[in-house]
């Protein structure tokens, strides 16, 4: 009796597994057709605001294309110069650094063709340099030089002086009164083109006795250091 009851069981719970799993397959079979019908409205609807909407011909039409910036190779290490090449460099430099049309008269003190003191540079040292203190280790003397010739002949001469070291040099460049005019034009000249000159600290017109009107003193950097 007890193995018949036993049987019942297992036979009333097997059909109730039976009728779970019917239950689940019914309810997802409905989910399933829901989401269709669901997905079915929304393509009608699609469908419905697309009508009349037509598709853009293929057009020839030619459309330039943006040119595009070039990507710049990188620069070659220059070549380091030689001191020839160098040399030459230096002096290009200058003699295009040196202009005629400078105006030289700001920096004159009363008589703009005796003197020049370079900014900073102390009244004392003008007054030293009137008296002689420093004795003239080289002179240029310009005569028979045309102006470029001129102005050229100065910058390799001022180059050299500094590169030695000189202190304090003369440069003749004649009265003028020999040129167009009788107007001393170099002599405006080779006062315009020492204030442009990088170590020119002051110049003052020679004494009677090394050229008076036709020469200057000229006084370096070099000047102002401490004499060994």
């Amino acid at each position: 009796m007890a193995g018949g009851l036993k049987n019942f069981a297992d036979l009333k719970a097997l059909g109730k597994q039976l009728k779970d799993d019917g239950e689940a397959r019914a309810a997802a079979e409905k989910e399933r057709v829901e989401r269709e019908k669901k997905a079915a409205a929304e393509a009608n609807i699609f469908r419905g605001s697309m009508g009349g909407v037509q598709k853009m011909p293929e057009s020839d039409r030619y459309v330039p294309q943006l040119p595009r910036t070039p990507i710049k190779a990188a620069a070659a290490p220059k070549r380091k110069l030689t001191a020839a090449e160098q040399q030459q460099d230096n002096a290009a430099v200058l003699q295009e650094s040196l202009s005629d049309l400078f105006e030289v008269d700001h920096y004159m003190e009363e008589e703009p063709a005796l003197n020049y003191l370079a900014p900073g540079v102390g009244n004392d040292v003008m007054k030293r340099l009137r008296k002689g203190y420093w004795p003239v280790q080289e002179e240029l003397d310009l005569h028979g030089l045309r102006r470029d010739e001129a102005r050229d002949a100065i910058g390799h001469f001022l180059r050299v002086a500094n590169q030695r070291g000189w202190r304090c040099v003369c440069v003749i460049h004649g009265r003028g009164f020999g040129s167009r005019g009788g107007e001393p034009v170099l002599k405006s000249m080779v006062h315009s083109w020492l204030v442009q000159t990088d170590g020119v600290i002051a110049f003052t017109q020679a004494h009677a006795a090394d050229g008076g009107e036709g020469a200057l003193i000229v006084l370096l950097r070099a000047a102002l250091k401490p004499e060994r």
